[in-house]
């Protein structure tokens, strides 16, 4: 026959039994809160482990618009306002805010002369500064709050269809601009900022926005996965649901205001105007960005970082292509002399067309390159995801006479050196010429000499005697 358990046995069984009960009721207490961005949702328990929740669309109050940091064509904005296709900034102190045609414009296509640049100046339709009291009595209290962080777009499919003018136009301004408000971006490429909630196209729908090549979706993609997209389509909708939508912090990005600014006449770049903000160091604000398009091409970030490796030489040929090329006799020489320098110094050499390789590639190759050499054209864009260090180099042909600031412009604020070409000279800035399209730029007799090219490659990657950085 069993025992009967003693007086202390039951003791110690009762203990055990409130402290596991103790236990169950802390842990049910503790359980993490579901983290919300837009919507407020409402619990209602349901005796259940997982309470259940009603979505209830959160009201918003008012707040008086703040303006992070702005220059011509690029403003962050916190908590402003969209009512009926207009933005409303909301402050008591208008004589504090940017002048509105520095800000936004009426979003036309840009055309040359003083009667376009005139039409696309906004009105009080595109952008108005109203009081917090005229905003109480405007919106009635119906404010539906955007949480998180939206780039705004409000150019037209003009320019944005090219894989230049998207990627180291648009997106290197949108991301310049932002990095103002973490100045400290670290050589791995680590920040403060979160990636952008939302890319909302204005003006233009889900067709007219990638480019023939799809790399404008890809780096996109690559750069911000989680990011959502939405198009003119979407932007009507909230316009003319009657309702007031407030963008708790916004991006605002416009072609035509930038081109108002004093860095955009220096250099014909609309990314230029965010340089002038203070933020990290040239090699390193662009990193994050950089580094997780590499990454997600198959690489690790720290591709090409280490001036002592061995150097990576990638001519993109546009013989192929039809338009721009070079005298076929001296790109021979060209190749000649490349390979010259493979077969001397054991330097890698590839010659390549982009138009013939797959999206991923052509970034593993770029990620790779120490100095990338091409005719002025699309293909240099891929510079943007080379590695910045002491002999990172971009070489450029133009026809005689001819320069733009394009890939120029790029190379150096990326942190790395510019070289371009007339046939047998050689320049760089400051001593860089001025904008000049002759006729013969967009030709195919664009003469180079392959052996001054080369002697320029073998002068910066001897800079051997750098350490690494």
């Amino acid at each position: 026959m069993t025992p009967s358990p003693n007086p202390r046995e039951l003791f110690l069984l009762l203990l055990l039994l409130v402290s596991l009960i103790a236990y169950s009721s802390r842990s049910s207490s503790s359980q993490p809160h579901l983290v919300q961005s837009e919507l407020d949702l409402g619990s209602v328990t349901s005796g259940g482990h997982a309470p259940r929740r009603r979505w209830l669309a959160q009201a918003s109050t008012i707040a008086n618009t703040q303006v992070l940091t702005h220059v011509p064509g690029w403003t962050v904005f916190d908590n402003l306002y969209l009512l009926n296709s207009t933005l409303y900034v909301v402050s008591d102190e208008p004589e504090s805010m940017p002048d509105i045609e520095f800000v936004l414009s009426k979003g036309l296509d840009i055309e040359n002369g003083k009667a376009a640049e005139d039409s696309r100046l906004p009105t009080a339709k595109e952008l108005s500064i109203v009081s917090s009291k005229q905003a109480a009595s405007m919106f009635q209290g119906h404010v539906q709050t955007l949480a998180g962080t939206s780039f705004i777009v409000n150019d037209p499919p003009q320019f944005i269809t090219h894989y230049y003018h998207f990627c180291a136009e648009l997106l290197f301004g949108f991301w310049r601009t932002y990095t103002a408000l973490d100045p400290r971006i670290s050589m791995n490429g680590s920040t403060t900022l979160r990636s952008p909630d939302r890319f909302m196209f204005t003006r233009l729908d889900a067709d007219h926005w990638r480019d023939y090549a799809k790399m404008n979706q890809l780096v996109l993609r690559s750069a911000f996965p989680s990011t959502r997209l939405s198009f003119m389509e979407d932007w009507q909708d909230m316009s003319s649901s009657g309702r007031v939508f407030k963008f708790s912090r916004a991006l605002l990005a416009d072609r035509s205001a930038a081109m108002i600014g004093y860095n955009y006449q220096r250099t014909q770049r609309t990314a230029a105007s965010p340089f002038a903000l203070p933020g990290p160091s040239t090699r390193s604000w662009w990193l994050p960005i950089r580094d997780n398009v590499v990454r997600l091409a198959g690489l690790p970030e720290t591709t090409g970082e280490g001036t002592q490796d061995l150097p990576v030489i990638t001519y993109i040929s546009r013989q192929e292509w039809g338009r721009r090329m070079l005298v076929k006799e001296d790109h021979e020489k060209l190749v000649r002399a490349l390979y010259g320098l493979r077969e001397k110094y054991g330097w890698e050499v590839n010659v390549v067309s982009f138009d013939n390789m797959g999206r991923h590639d052509q970034i593993r190759l770029a990620a790779r390159t120490t100095i990338m050499i091409g005719v002025h054209g699309n293909g240099l864009t891929n510079l943007l995801f080379l590695k910045p260090t002491p002999r990172s180099t971009v070489i450029e042909f133009f026809y005689p006479e001819g320069f733009a600031h394009d890939y120029e412009y790029t190379t150096r604020a990326l942190g790395m050196v510019h070289y371009g070409f007339w046939g047998s000279r050689s320049f760089t800035s400051p001593s860089t010429p001025l904008p000049a399209y002759p006729e013969g730029f967009q030709g195919n007799s664009i003469p180079i000499d392959g052996d001054a090219v080369a002697r320029l490659c073998v002068e910066r990657l001897t800079l051997s005697q750098e350490f690494d950085d």
